[in-house]
């Protein structure tokens, strides 16, 4: 299947696209669809055999290593865990299959990925005229690993991304209704938990369209940006995300101030009025979000179930900006909308400073969950028939996506050929996964040697 699937991706680009680089030789036909491949000399014939033999044996220790039966009878079935009464048990359990299914990604990715990267290597000159011809599958994809992996797991990648793509404009166009109607309420009322609600409409739109212009330019692919930016622009969403943290926090700081000021002896005591047009589009607020909410709590995916975090919020959030003047102006209670902005303000303040925080830590290096760092000690683990050890493995965030690095360790009399595609190989397989964004493995012989960072720059 990986072979045929070669073929077609090298017949396609063949015959679709042009590449600069791809010098036509009239002599052995290159650059030409169906043209004339030029015929190996003995000995290119022979080292090509012993390449060929050598990335077997290494497929072979890698893709027979693992038994896949033997890991599933540890699974718990859906059946089997409702009817464990003692929830730590249930718990271990749970956590046991997400394990297990962590597990079964790595070797998906490993028996995906490891024979097209092995057949990779050593790209040739086919005709000695310094273009390499037979440049493997990563040439010819253009070193995108995704195009290798199954169909179901790239159909599922698709789909998650066109959820998140789905999302993020609903809620763009769902936060423009509500931001007009809520603007159009608070001209007709004096409510500061319903100017509250407006500003924290009116960035919550903010940030959706961060979050959407920085997708956006991640996803362009332009050359001038590749060289600009050579590890890609992956870390310009949470930097968004934490500059608007703080304008955030900075702009409930002045509503707490304004609520405060009322609540003092000099401020303004007068009973907040609360016309029907503000009554009727908070409660359109908080119906329309908690449909989002339950709507996008049914996709697994980390960014859509962050969009159905944020509409929760703004649930609770509208609900009491609508009841606390509400209430106030039926009891005719003046302080009770100043007291409910305050507290509002205060709850807004706290959740954007956690997001901040969070931002900020992954953005300077934070460690990885425990369960990433699992699933990076198999993704090792899977390649320890093809080396000695590993002297370290090193999981951190830079931004939301994570970067690992880990040292093998090689017999010091191993080829260097060998050591290169071992590296090069589980660089390419730990890269396939969808967390990851970066990863570099260094080849070492002795475990008692230098860590390899200078500790000044840590």
């Amino acid at each position: 299947m990986v072979a045929s699937r070669h073929r077609d991706l090298f017949r396609q680009q063949s015959a679709n696209s042009y590449n600069k680089y791809d010098h036509t030789d009239l002599e052995s036909g290159n650059g030409f669809n169906q043209g004339p491949r030029p015929r190996q000399r003995f000995r290119d014939a022979i080292e090509t055999t012993v390449q060929k033999s050598r990335a077997q044996e290494m497929k072979k220790l890698l893709l027979e290593s693992v038994d896949h039966k033997g890991l599933e009878k540890f699974r718990k079935s859906d059946g089997e865990l409702k009817k464990m009464q003692n929830k730590r048990l249930r718990h271990f359990y749970e956590e046991q299959n997400r394990r297990l299914d962590d597990w079964l990604e790595v070797d998906m990715v490993v028996m995906a990925l490891a024979d097209d990267v092995l057949d990779s290597m050593g790209p040739r000159d086919l005709d000695h005229d310094g273009v390499a011809e037979d440049r493997g599958p990563l040439g010819v994809s253009e070193e995108n690993v995704e195009c290798f992996l199954p169909d179901d797991e790239r159909e599922k990648r698709r789909k998650n991304a066109r959820h998140v793509k789905w999302a993020i404009n609903i809620n763009v166009i769902v936060n423009i209704l509500l931001l007009a109607a809520k603007g159009f309420a608070a001209i007709y009322s004096n409510s500061l938990s319903l100017i509250a609600s407006l500003v924290d409409s009116a960035l919550d739109l903010l940030c959706t369209l961060i979050i959407w212009t920085t997708n956006k330019l991640v996803g362009w692919r332009l050359a001038k940006l590749k060289k600009k930016f050579p590890v890609g622009r992956r870390r310009l969403e949470p930097i968004g995300i934490l500059v608007f943290s703080i304008i955030m926090i900075v702009s409930f700081l002045q509503i707490l101030q304004e609520s405060i000021q009322k609540l003092l002896p000099s401020g303004d005591h007068t009973t907040a009025t609360l016309p029907p047009a503000a009554i009727f589009s908070m409660v359109a607020t908080i119906v329309v979000k908690g449909t989002i909410w339950f709507g996008c709590a049914r996709v697994k995916t980390t960014q859509v179930q962050a969009l159905a975090q944020d509409c929760k919020t703004d649930v609770y959030f509208n609900t009491f900006s609508l009841a606390f003047p509400l209430i106030g102006h039926q009891l005719d209670v003046w302080w009770l909308d100043p007291v409910g902005a305050t507290l509002l303000s205060l709850f807004i303040i706290y959740d954007w400073a956690g997001t901040c925080l969070e931002n900020v830590t992954r953005l300077t290096g934070e460690a990885a969950n425990d369960r990433i760092a699992r699933k990076m000690m198999y993704m090792a683990y899977r390649f320890s028939p093809l080396v000695g050890g590993f002297k370290n493995i090193t999981s951190y965030h830079a931004g939301d996506g994570v970067w690992v690095e880990m040292d093998v360790l090689m017999d010091e009399k191993t080829p260097l050929r060998r050591c290169h595609d071992v590296a090069e190989t589980l660089q390419y397989c730990t890269e396939g996964l969808n967390e990851v964004d970066r990863a570099f493995v260094t080849i070492d012989y002795t475990s008692q040697g230098p860590t390899g960072h200078a500790t000044e720059n840590q």
